[in-house]
């Protein structure tokens, strides 16, 4: 009996890859496996927690509260023709989405080496679930912010929606893949540097006041000094808080320009995420 052709196997594991390869191939043919972790993502998030899902309405309420007496109140940042508690949570719903996505992908090696150690699949097939299941927390809290908005229209507030709405989903697609991009990288970065994990924790924390999530761009120009505020307004993720008041509030700002030079950013950062992470897994467990 002759033996099987190499072209007749369905798949074909092995170490030897390309210098870039992003590995889409193989990742499409494990979409099953990506669709069950995001199932079980979401079933186990709040599984032994007392209030569950009511954390998803809690954090960005009292964030948005501390932020309006903080910001608003006591610093006096204006924030004009939108009451301050709905513009601050309008900030807060896109940069936790972003937020979550880096913190609870960029330690996937770390967490889940027992997984990696027995059994093959490939591994971005985790980062990328908890991208998509972060999609049911940031829709939630987008249903608590309409459910806000709804209210201060009614109150006689002039403010609305306009016709950049259409690339809602798109920014969302921006904020996933940033996320994403940037998770894989310190992910890949944190089995052989684990201080980066901390690193991490404050940066993240530093980030969002750098990216204009408590104030709008206007005021970081006013009261900035010029080097911080140039590095505030090309943040790419100060143009996505932006556009994201811009499409729901009709205030801030948006540049067609800053938005492709973002969403070019974003893709740039996801494909060398991926390349990174690919390299990675071939030799992490020697590592971690």
């Amino acid at each position: 009996m002759t033996d099987r052709k190499e072209d007749e196997w369905l798949y074909t594991i092995s170490s030897k890859r390309k210098l870039i390869d992003f590995n889409f191939k193989e990742i499409w043919q494990y979409k099953d496996l990506l669709f069950l972790f995001v199932k079980r993502d979401i079933a186990t998030l709040y599984k032994q927690t007392i209030l569950g899902p009511l954390w998803y309405l809690i954090q960005p309420l009292f964030t948005s509260v501390v932020f309006t007496l903080i910001f608003n109140n006591l610093g006096d940042i204006k924030t004009p023709g939108v009451p301050p508690f709905l513009f601050n949570l309008a900030g807060i719903t896109a940069w936790n989405y972003f937020r979550d996505c880096l913190n609870n992908t960029s330690s996937t090696f770390i967490k889940n080496q027992n997984i990696f150690g027995k059994v093959y699949f490939p591994r971005v097939i985790l980062p990328m679930s908890i991208t998509i299941s972060n999609l049911l927390k940031f829709g939630i809290q987008l249903l608590i912010f309409t459910g806000f908005y709804l209210y201060y229209s009614f109150t006689g507030h002039n403010f609305g929606i306009n016709s950049h709405i259409v690339l809602f989903p798109v920014y969302v697609i921006i904020m996933g893949m940033l996320g994403l991009g940037l998770g894989m990288i310190f992910s890949s970065l944190t089995t052989k540097y684990r201080d980066i994990t901390v690193l991490l924790t404050f940066a993240v924390q530093l980030l969002m006041y750098l990216s204009a999530v408590p104030y709008p761009m206007s005021e970081a120009r006013l009261k900035f000094p010029p080097l911080v505020a140039k590095f505030v307004e090309y943040n790419p993720l100060t143009q996505i808080i932006e556009g994201f008041r811009y499409m729901l509030l009709s205030t801030g700002e948006f540049h067609l320009g800053r938005f492709l030079y973002t969403l070019g950013i974003s893709i740039f950062l996801f494909l060398l995420g991926l390349v990174i992470f690919n390299r990675t897994e071939k030799s992490f467990i020697d590592t971690v």
